[in-house]
């Protein structure tokens, strides 16, 4: 028998919010988290990004030796853990055995600062003086192993990497090990810190950043004057738990998580496939494990990236996938018109929203969204919040290499 899997805890830090509560209050207001770049030394080809403010890993929880042993990303994802644990109520030995509580937190380049530091070291100072923690705090992995570590996490961990789609794979095959048994909870997500010269650099030669000045008019998604996305960085971590255990230890639950889709394009290796196909497979696999019926309201946190590509190419995926009819009538926004695009974060960043607008029946809008671009003409939500019951949400991200995933949520009802 599939067990059901609920959403109990989250966390975020993100260029609009370094808590659930500011982050909230910050989208639904419509807030723009981009800025001027600050920090740079170098002459850089884009001048916006989304950088989180106010971050002190101290005043979030983490000791002082955890901190200095740990990659940005990595203290981000800590971080995010630590808030989704203290709202979920979970305790490990307390309410939950340490082998059921697994960590499936992803990134999609990791440690791309110690990276840069320690290769710095090795041309300036010579291989001796490379840091011992080098390889433990770059690696891809390490902020679920970090996480895991710090809650004594001993079931299962599953770090995913997929570019752009890596926080919702972790957060689909997370709802998977625990609807067949595999653990009782899982914290899950994904954390990026990659605002830097070289990933800059790499991003805007291959033409994928928006060259704007302006950071209200930088990421546009489904504007037909868009020209690339927004780099920004972050994290989010959402407690997945089973609805059994979580209603046992009197949880509050957020929403219910009901399907996951995953594809890939094989096409290209940064552009998506044209005509949708796979895109649109992953949206109805999410959709018809979650038991989505036409008439039932859906909200859709489309990927929405403000490249030209991507925006018409999505828009058409959700077409393919819903039908004509029923995709118009969806409420579709893009959270990255605030947030910037966080690479291997977005999703879970994005899934964190999606609950949110499930549970208090507010759409968050995509902002900057003047003149449609002509591929694009579905509901978006431009500019302005509204309020709608919704019945089911899905979370859609696509990534370079082709990756395609998408979650699917319910409002809870017993």
């Amino acid at each position: 028998m599939k067990r059901r899997v609920v959403i109990t805890g989250m966390g975020v830090i993100s260029p609009v919010g370094v808590s659930i509560d500011e982050f909230w209050s910050n989208l639904q207001a419509g807030h723009c988290g981009i800025s001027r770049l600050e920090g740079f030394d170098e002459e850089l080809p884009v001048s916006v990004g989304g950088q989180v403010k106010g971050f002190d890993p101290i005043a979030h929880g983490l000791e002082r030796g955890e901190s200095r042993r740990s990659d940005r990303y990595s203290q981000f994802a800590v971080a995010a853990a630590i808030e989704a644990m203290r709202q979920s109520g979970l305790e490990v030995g307390v309410n939950i055995a340490p082998e059921r509580l697994g960590v499936y937190i992803g990134s999609g380049i990791g440690g791309m600062e110690t990276f840069i530091e320690q290769t710095r070291t090795l041309f300036e100072e010579g291989v001796r003086r490379i840091s011992p923690h080098f390889i433990p705090m770059m690696i891809s992995n390490m902020a679920s192993g970090n996480v895991a570590i710090r809650f004594q996490a001993q079931g299962p961990s599953l770090p995913a990497v997929s570019a752009c789609a890596t926080s919702t794979n972790t957060a689909g095959e997370a709802f998977r090990a625990i609807r067949h048994g595999y653990a009782d909870a899982i914290l899950t997500g994904g954390a990026e810190a990659t605002i830097n010269a070289l990933a800059i650099g790499g991003f805007a030669n291959c033409k994928a950043l928006s060259l704007a000045t302006d950071p209200l008019r930088a990421s546009i998604p489904f504007d037909q004057h868009r020209n690339g996305f927004v780099m920004a960085e972050g994290a989010g971590v959402l407690l997945f738990e089973e609805l059994e255990h979580a209603l046992e230890r009197g949880a509050t639950i957020i929403a219910e998580v009901v399907g996951y889709g995953n594809t890939c394009d094989a096409y290209h290796y940064t552009a998506p496939r044209p005509d949708g196909g796979p895109a649109s497979r992953a949206i109805r696999q999410a959709l018809d494990e979650a038991g989505f019926q036409a008439g039932e309201q859906l909200y859709v946190n489309a990927h929405g990236t403000s490249t030209p590509l991507n925006d018409k190419t999505e828009t058409l995926a959700l077409k393919l996938a819903l039908g004509e009819e029923e995709a118009r009538k969806a409420a579709i926004s893009s959270t990255k018109s605030m947030t910037g695009h966080m690479l291997g974060a977005a999703g879970a960043v994005e899934l964190i929203a999606s609950a949110l607008a499930v549970k208090h029946g507010i759409i968050p809008p995509t902002i900057g969204l003047q003149t449609p671009d002509e591929a694009c003409d579905l509901d978006y939500t431009p500019n302005v919040a509204r309020a709608l019951r919704v019945d089911v949400a899905i979370s859609n991200s696509l990534g370079f290499g082709g990756h395609n995933a998408c979650v699917a949520l319910r409002r809870f009802d017993k």
